[in-house]
């Protein structure tokens, strides 16, 4: 936070894909942090995944695996791309949300692995505040998958607050 006004130069980054729950994520800020964020633009952070190139191979004998495809250059700047016009859709729709609320928004997307290239945004932007929707995929695959949500708690350079299904 800055000093001075304290909360209301609080800049805060929400994070935002096609999931649910970062619709969520975003809805409780524009309805619980509008005075914090009112003199600083609202940022909003949709990652671009990097391509999966990957294909099941299966035997007569029923066995199946999933093995690495070596993917041409082609191949991966066309999935790449595809990520990118993704995640512009995605920032639109979260502004068009935003700016029915009158919040000013910053819109920025990065290619990466989403954990890492929102943790390295939180710190360019000097974000205060990182909200992320926390899908309740159960602890086990938590445990065994890890999850974005996790890493961020985990290692972001500021407060993170997870917003959860309503019980």
């Amino acid at each position: 936070m800055n000093k001075g006004n304290g909360r209301a130069n609080m800049k805060v980054m929400v994070v935002i894909d096609e999931s649910e729950c970062s619709y969520r994520a975003l809805m409780w800020v524009l309805d619980n942090l509008k005075e914090s964020i009112k003199n600083l633009p609202l940022v909003i952070f949709a990652a671009q995944p990097p391509p999966k190139c990957n294909y099941v191979a299966s035997s007569a004998f029923g066995l199946a695996c999933i093995c690495p495809l070596s993917a041409t250059m082609d191949l991966f700047n066309s999935v790449q791309q595809q990520n990118k016009k993704v995640a512009l859709g995605i920032l639109e729709k979260a502004k068009r949300i935003c700016a029915s609320k009158g919040v000013i928004v910053e819109a920025i997307t990065e290619a990466g692995y989403p954990k890492e290239v929102i943790c390295d945004a939180v710190q360019k932007c000097g974000v205060n505040l990182l909200v992320i929707g926390d899908e309740a995929d159960g602890n086990i695959k938590r445990a065994l998958l890890g999850s974005v949500s996790s890493y961020c708690v985990q290692n972001a350079k500021c407060q993170v607050l997870l917003v959860r299904n309503k019980a």
